[in-house]
């Protein structure tokens, strides 16, 4: 009798280290169980353009289906947060930009996640920097980024400008901006870029520092003028646009954000190599690539580790950043 009571005993041992071994973790993907590519930030965005360029080619490598699951606002944490605390069965993958990995915890006094022990990097995808972008209509006397400086010292405090949420790339590119010309702009922080944008069509603002994906559609249709983009180099999907180095005699001027991939901390190492290797083969496909140019974004596809180094390295130097501007949400 003891034999056998310690027989199935030592049977359901090696069926529990089984089960909670990484390397035989439970079937993945789960069959008729959807991937949720999980954003932080409204549709319409880089995180949703992006996601549902590549939805199609990850339903047919899984075999499942893979749904968007907007969780906005925060500037990013509370999707960042649902992600985390999701089950690490490959099942939830946040798309994260720079902004929310390493700003956010200077911002944010009381984060909710750790961005670097609650998450596994999978993979980065593209990098987006910034046009300073005015509405042809309602600012027509913007003709380049000059008429802006100028404007803002012939009446300190009067001009203001849109980003997407205290702390994101947006807001910092902005205060940035201010603070190298030396011009008294008031930052005005809205839910998301279709929220801003409403308000740089309707007059509300005046000038918006957006992200190239979204607004290069804007621009080819005429509504919008766009001054200069924030990264030292100028974009593909817009070569004709200076940076702002060039255009405003801003030597050195450079703010670009970058936006990757990542699973939840506890994950099997099995399922975030499989999913680095799917992701980074999609993101390389030259119709993903070319496509992901004429948004306006640049490819600067690399794996989890390299992204995880990248993160470590921007985390100070984006918190040395906020502490020069002040950007901190109450």
């Amino acid at each position: 009798m003891v034999g056998k009571i310690w027989r199935a005993a030592l049977v359901a041992a090696c069926a529990w280290a089984a089960a909670t071994t990484p390397g035989a973790a439970q079937e993945f993907p789960i069959p008729g169980r959807p991937l949720m590519l999980m954003s932080g930030f409204p549709a319409g965005t880089a995180p949703d353009i992006y996601g549902r360029l590549i939805q199609p080619r990850l339903q047919q490598e899984l075999g499942v289906p893979v749904v968007i699951d907007i969780r906005a606002g925060a500037s990013g944490n509370i999707g960042m947060e649902t992600a985390a605390r999701s089950a690490p069965d490959g099942h939830t993958m946040l798309i994260a930009t720079s902004a929310m990995l390493a700003i956010n915890p200077a911002v944010f006094p009381r984060m909710p996640v750790d961005t670097q022990a609650d998450f596994i990097p999978v993979a980065t995808l593209f990098e987006a920097p910034n046009f300073m972008t005015v509405s042809t209509e309602q600012r027509p006397q913007f003709t380049d980024c000059k008429t802006v400086i100028a404007a803002a010292r012939a009446a300190p405090g009067r001009l203001n400008y849109a980003s997407t949420g205290i702390g994101a790339s947006t807001h910092l590119a902005g205060a940035q901006f201010g603070a190298v010309t030396g011009i008294d702009i008031v930052h005005v922080p809205y839910r998301g870029g279709p929220f801003a944008m409403t308000a740089l069509f309707q007059g509300d603002v005046d000038v918006f520092f957006y992200q190239t994906g979204p607004v290069i559609d804007f621009y080819r249709q005429g509504r919008v003028r766009l001054l200069g983009v924030t990264s030292a180099t100028r974009v593909p999907a817009a070569p004709e646009v200076p940076t702002l180095a060039e255009a405003c005699d801003l030597p050195g001027f450079d703010s670009t954000t970058w936006y990757g991939m990542l699973l939840p901390s506890r994950t099997p190492r099995a399922i975030v190599n499989r999913m680095t290797e799917i992701i980074m083969r999609i993101a390389r496909e030259p119709e993903i690539e070319s496509r992901v140019i004429a948004m306006g974004f640049t490819p600067a596809v690399a794996d989890g580790e390299a992204m995880r180094a990248r993160l470590a390295r921007d985390v100070p130097i984006w918190r040395d950043v906020v502490n020069r501007v002040g950007a901190r949400a109450e």
